[in-house]
């Protein structure tokens, strides 16, 4: 269920039997021919499908993250390091109040990984809490089923092109792109990325048929949800003082 769709009695009522809230992370960045919300799209999409059967709220998606190295394709948005620590910091704070103890946090968009040190950092001094920092194209099902079905994969190429983050308009190629040695983290300069990348995609087939693209999506459906249902190190035996108490957490293209 949507958070966006409930009301605060709704959610007050939820936590009396439960503690758990998925968070959404994506960005707001150039996929090459895909769309610029491509993170966003996939991180809320696989929270929703993965939590709707546990009965678990999801969030609404943090759309803007981390893209300084795109910032010379327009369109981009992005936000200082400190300014996006702050954001998530804030974030884990506010569902911490609400009674959530046990946050899971879908994250579509590898340049967030800030996110996961500041997600550490913080339930390290919150005992009872738990985070799980979930990069979901990185868990080892999804990653291998991904290897399996193209090895050749990466930024804006056809593992990231799905029914939901194509545009009608848009025509990609249709031969491989050879796969870039470009790493982003080290760049500074927006202009020299765009320039090595051209179109922004970072290397492979642009898509692939979408019966493939189901049966990945499905392997990270299962994969997240089995998270989201057990992977959490301990499940508080009590939440009846969850209001205003101790919050929720665990682990972290």
């Amino acid at each position: 269920m949507k958070l966006a769709s409930m009301n605060w009695m709704q959610v007050e009522a939820y936590l009396r039997s439960d503690d758990r809230v998925v968070l959404p992370l994506g960005t707001t960045q150039q996929h090459a021919y895909l769309s610029l919300a491509s993170d966003a799209f996939l991180a809320v999409r696989l929270a929703d499908d993965a939590a709707q059967p546990l009965g678990v709220p999801v969030c609404p998606v943090l759309s803007y993250g981390l893209s300084p190295a795109f910032m010379g394709y327009p369109g981009t948005i992005t936000l200082r390091p400190k300014t996006y620590a702050l954001v998530i910091a804030e974030l884990l704070d506010s569902l911490l109040e609400s009674g959530f103890r046990r946050v899971m946090i879908v994250n579509g968009h590898g340049g967030n990984s800030l996110a996961a040190e500041v997600t550490a950092a913080w339930t390290s001094g919150r005992p009872g809490t738990e985070v799980i920092f979930h990069d979901w194209w990185k868990a080892p099902r999804t990653a291998a089923k991904i290897h399996r079905i193209d090895p050749v994969s990466a930024h804006g190429s056809w593992v990231e092109s799905f029914p939901w983050t194509r545009l009608a308009d848009a025509h990609p190629p249709e031969e491989q792109k050879p796969l870039s040695t470009l790493d982003l983290s080290a760049e500074i300069s927006p202009g020299r990325v765009r320039r090595m990348l051209g179109d922004g995609s970072m290397g492979g087939y642009y898509e692939r048929d979408d019966p493939e693209m189901m049966d990945l999506w499905l392997v990270a459906v299962q994969e997240t949800r089995a998270l989201l249902e057990g992977g959490w190190a301990a499940v508080p035996a009590d939440l009846s003082g969850a209001f205003g108490g101790v919050g929720a957490g665990g682990p972290g293209a």
